[in-house]
């Protein structure tokens, strides 16, 4: 495992496949209170989640390599993605979010419990800007901008096929606009603001036929905005409907 800050620019520019990249980004220890974080969380554990052995290290990108429609959270939890190894499987947000693209056709099943669960996506991908658990569900600055060359990647493997992207919350799309500007996409300035059901559209990216891009904005799928009413399943599933329209999924 690498430990140097600068091991994501690196790994991530060398990587020649998706499968490559989520081989080289497990082994990830750029950012030591991340590292510290996750690792102490899989020792202590939850007492419900005592008898599991936990991932406990910086979890992957889900769905097709050839996806063409991206969802972008926010960053595992503790118990959930950093327990099973998998983006937003064995939480309460991820049971939100795959019962909603259940029910749009855009997943298998409606539940995510663990990493050989079944579920499968169709067309869809789901990731991070940050892919360790942090502490307090916060990463800072600096560790977003260190995960930041993972996702740059992952941007530029599925250009040929991305139609739209998802972003769950203010956090993931300060973080994505920068990221699929690097990815060679132009991002107009001033950048457009959050919001829930913002969109907007960019150009094909750099050197890539592909068609447009089309970026939403959904709040979070987090406890508190679902339990508080702030994000309604229908809401949510209005945003991932139109953005599968728009990758020509629905």
């Amino acid at each position: 495992m690498c430990s140097s800050a600068a091991y994501p620019l690196r790994a991530a520019a060398e990587a020649l496949t998706s499968a490559d990249l989520d081989a080289r980004l497990v082994e990830c220890r750029a950012c030591p209170r991340l590292v510290a974080w996750r690792e102490e969380t899989a020792s202590t554990k939850r007492a419900e989640f005592r008898d599991w052995q936990y991932w406990g290290r910086p979890v992957p990108a889900f769905g097709p390599a050839d996806a063409a429609m991206l969802v972008v959270g926010l960053a595992p939890a503790a118990h959930g993605g950093n327990r099973t190894g998998r983006m937003f499987t064995g939480d309460r947000a991820g049971d939100v979010l795959f019962e909603a693209l259940y029910d749009l056709g855009l997943a298998s099943q409606a539940t995510a419990t663990s990493r050989d669960d079944g579920l499968e996506l169709y067309g869809v991908r789901v990731t991070a800007p940050v892919h360790c658990a942090p502490p307090g569900n916060r990463p800072t600055p600096e560790e977003r901008d260190t995960c930041r060359p993972w996702l740059v990647r992952e941007l530029e493997e599925l250009r040929p096929r991305l139609r739209s992207v998802v972003v769950l919350g203010a956090f993931g799309w300060q973080a994505v606009l920068p990221t699929l500007h690097e990815a060679g996409w132009p991002v107009p300035r001033p950048r457009p603001a959050f919001g829930h059901g913002v969109r907007t559209t960019l150009a094909p990216a750099d050197g890539c036929s592909a068609a447009p891009l089309t970026v939403f904005g959904c709040y979070h799928v987090s406890q508190r905005n679902v339990f508080t009413g702030r994000l309604t399943g229908e809401m949510l599933r209005e945003v991932l409907a139109e953005a599968a329209r728009a990758a020509g999924l629905g």
